[in-house]
């Protein structure tokens, strides 16, 4: 079926319109009726308002009384009885002593003995001179050396060559630490620096010298040269 013909169906809106003209006679027939008059003059109608007064409540009874301080009397001494006597101490008296004969008595006469010498102890022996240790080790020589590090491929590009001179600090435990470059020679400081620092650096950390009483700076030289 057409969906046209389905719209101008007039079954389909037969409630609708039955809704619409039963409001209709309603409305007309409160107005006929006059319930619409009636509905507001019950609205109309004034209202009873009823003010609430406030609920007093009783006052607070009164505080009781602070206690009563009982005083003591102090009692005075009475008049009526006499001062005490003052005291009198007793005479001193000296007893004779009894005189006793002197004692005699013989002393018999020891052989004086010799003192006993005591030998003074011995003189400690001197110290052992100092060991002197040259403040900077030149020409280090470990048991635990690693190799010669490598070329650098660009210092060998820019036929950059010589020897460097890197001073470290041996440690008690026989690690190196704090590796610097000291001397260069036969290239600059700036391209020992730019080309050759990082290697030698990690190359010197590596070295095992033993265990050592103190701390002790070396020197170790490190050539570079062109074949």
């Amino acid at each position: 079926m057409d969906f046209a013909r389905q719209q101008r169906d007039p079954k389909k809106h037969l409630v609708g319109i039955s809704v619409v003209l039963l409001l209709h006679v309603l409305v007309i027939y409160a107005l006929v009726t006059g319930l619409a008059r009636k509905a507001v003059e019950v609205i109309k109608k004034p209202y009873d308002a009823k003010i609430i007064e406030e609920v007093k409540l009783p006052p607070p009874p009164p505080p009781p009384p602070p206690p009563q301080v009982k005083q003591i009397e102090r009692q005075q001494p009475r008049l009526d009885t006499p001062p005490p006597k003052p005291f009198v101490p007793p005479p001193e008296v000296d007893v004779p002593q009894a005189q006793t004969a002197p004692v005699i008595s013989a002393t018999t006469a020891e052989p004086p003995t010799q003192p006993h010498v005591i030998e003074p102890p011995a003189p400690p022996a001197p110290p052992a001179p100092p060991v002197h240790k040259p403040s900077v080790i030149r020409g280090v020589n470990c048991p635990g050396q690693p190799a010669k590090p490598e070329y650098p491929r660009n210092a060998m590009r820019e036929s950059i060559s010589g020897s460097i001179f890197v001073r470290a600090t041996v440690n008690t435990d026989g690690s190196v630490s704090n590796p610097r470059i000291a001397k260069v020679e036969g290239m600059s400081q700036n391209d020992a620096r730019k080309y050759f620092s990082s290697t030698l650096f990690a190359n010197a950390t590596q070295y095992s010298c033993g265990d050592q009483d103190s701390p002790v700076d070396v020197e170790i030289e490190y050539r570079f040269t062109l074949e």
